[in-house]
């Protein structure tokens, strides 16, 4: 295929890259002459690279540099051109001055593709003559290592474009995801529900930035937590996403932008490219402050409290749980219905708050804690504290968690505020939420949803497979406790979840639809 790339940026010197090396002819120019020198000239490096670290051999990486073809004319007339890309500034008139070139410049017959990360596909096309042959394809970058591109037909888009584009994408070596022209396509959509939480969480003083990343790394297994990622992305880029997909989607409660993002960026604090961020960075800045060591007494008694249990006998598990693993470390757990005068008091909340359980079971609010039962993926547990907590109990209590059984490495202990869910439960069931919202809406399938997730976002697991390993109905009574403790439609439980759970479906099943029953 003989595909035209028009902008040589770093979108633009990726794609042409990709396309060159997976076997086909790129036109790679830009109205800058400049630009498509340095362009080619990048991508001949990359390519060498490959071939340094055994990538690629010297013949492909040849052949490669044989099929990209600078050209100094955009609009230059190109009879057997198949498929553009544009790859230009994300602004919808330069996107439309673009396209109205190329459509006198080429045939007919030629596909046309913007690689828009945030405008709509169907407003794009619709300053075009022909406004069927436009579809989006939106890459990532950088475009080699980012595998996965995002296929979006615009209303308007003839229906054998998308498939086609697919199957572009696949035999050059990525995944390609469909997904419907809507804000934040599917990708940046899904990843609102981790930062935004996150700062929700940060607005009401649960933890720090640092702690809150160590959690969402030690608790759920994210290799970055959330505002290392948008130190990384850069908080006005991030900031803008939020922003536009809550707007998009109608002030959705669940997409909700926080108040404490708009002064930062005013105030050039973007991450690492300004070197000042939620952290410093640069040869000069400090490193993040280390968690203070454990100093408490380990031996004092604990008390797990029962707490109300659940529809499906969730917090019996966890407090049976929580009894077997401190005493396999040789902690003390006090047996019994109540606690002694001097133990130790902690509840496993899911869902809820430890105030609530203070009040409600009638435990002593000084030495009485609340412990996150949600399954770690590394050696950390989550301590939170209500403000009536003795703060020489919290000590003490941390220094119990911290117990390791013989042979074991010690655990790190997180200690936060109370809150509903605490950390982990908050950040989790804000994705499994958004991911669900997006299947609900039919906007991607939910094997897209996933895969889409865990290659362009690199989660652990994509959020529905991630809500069926905490099981449909746990997560349904998690995100019930949320919104009612709260009050806050933020945790509104999505009907996709509701039914599964109801239904004793998995997450990931698309499940029967009326279209199927015809």
């Amino acid at each position: 295929m003989r595909i035209r790339i028009v902008g040589a940026g770093a979108m633009g010197r990726g794609i042409a890259q990709w396309a060159a090396a997976g076997g086909h002819t790129v036109e790679l120019c830009d109205v800058r002459t400049e630009a498509v020198t340095a362009a080619v000239d990048f991508v001949r490096s990359m390519l060498g690279r490959a071939v340094e670290k055994g990538r690629m051999s010297a013949g492909d990486r040849d052949a490669a540099l044989e099929r990209l073809v600078p050209l100094d004319d955009p609009w230059a007339p190109g009879p057997e051109v198949e498929l553009v890309i544009e790859a230009v500034r994300e602004d919808l008139d330069t996107k439309a001055e673009v396209f109205g070139k190329l459509e006198e410049a080429l045939p007919d017959s030629a596909v046309f593709a913007t690689n828009t990360s945030s405008l709509s596909v169907t407003r794009i096309g619709a300053s075009l003559r022909d406004p069927g042959r436009l579809a989006g394809l939106h890459f990532f970058n950088p475009v080699p290592l980012m595998r996965i591109v995002e296929v979006v037909p615009g209303a308007a888009t003839r229906p054998g474009i998308p498939q086609a584009l697919t199957e572009l994408v696949e035999s050059c070596g990525h995944r390609a995801v469909t997904v419907a022209d809507t804000p934040g396509f599917l990708v940046n959509h899904a990843g609102r529900g981790l930062v935004t939480e996150a700062l929700a969480l940060l607005e009401e003083s649960v933890a720090d930035p640092a702690g809150i990343d160590r959690i969402a790394r030690d608790v759920l297994g994210l290799r970055m937590g959330p505002f290392e990622l948008m130190d990384l992305t850069g908080l006005d880029v991030t900031a803008a996403v939020i922003d536009s997909i809550w707007q998009g989607f109608r002030h959705e409660d669940r997409l909700r932008p926080s108040y404490l993002t708009p002064n930062r960026v005013t105030a050039g604090l973007h991450g690492r490219k300004t070197g000042q961020g939620w952290f410093a960075y640069g040869p000069e800045a400090p490193a993040v402050a280390p968690e203070p060591p454990v100093t408490g007494d380990a031996d004092r008694p604990v008390f797990v409290a029962d707490g109300a249990d659940g529809a499906d006998g969730t917090h019996a598990r966890h407090t049976a749980a929580l009894r077997v693993t401190l005493a396999a470390a040789g902690a003390t757990v006090e047996s019994g219905s109540a606690p002694t005068g001097g133990a130790l008091v902690l509840v496993p909340v899911w869902g809820t708050t430890v105030a609530a359980a203070v009040a409600s079971l009638g435990l002593p609010a000084d030495r009485t804690f609340g412990v996150d039962p949600l399954a770690p993926a590394g050696r950390r547990r989550v301590l939170a504290v209500t403000p009536a907590a003795d703060p020489a109990a919290a000590r003490d209590a941390r220094a119990v968690l911290a117990r390791a059984a013989d042979g074991e490495e010690a655990w790190s202990v997180s200690v936060v505020r109370d809150t509903a869910g605490s950390v982990a439960q908050r950040l989790l069931a804000s994705v499994v939420s958004v991911a669900a919202s997006i299947a609900e809406r039919s906007l991607a399938t939910p094997a897209d949803i996933d895969l889409a997730v865990t290659t362009g976002l690199g989660y652990p697991a994509g959020p529905l497979a991630w809500g069926d390993r905490v099981g449909a109905a746990r997560m349904l009574e998690l995100q019930r406790s949320l919104h009612a403790t709260t009050g806050d439609d933020r945790y509104r439980p999505t009907r996709w979840l509701t039914e599964r759970a109801q239904l004793g479906l998995p997450l990931t099943a698309p499940g029967t639809s009326p279209a199927d029953c015809a």
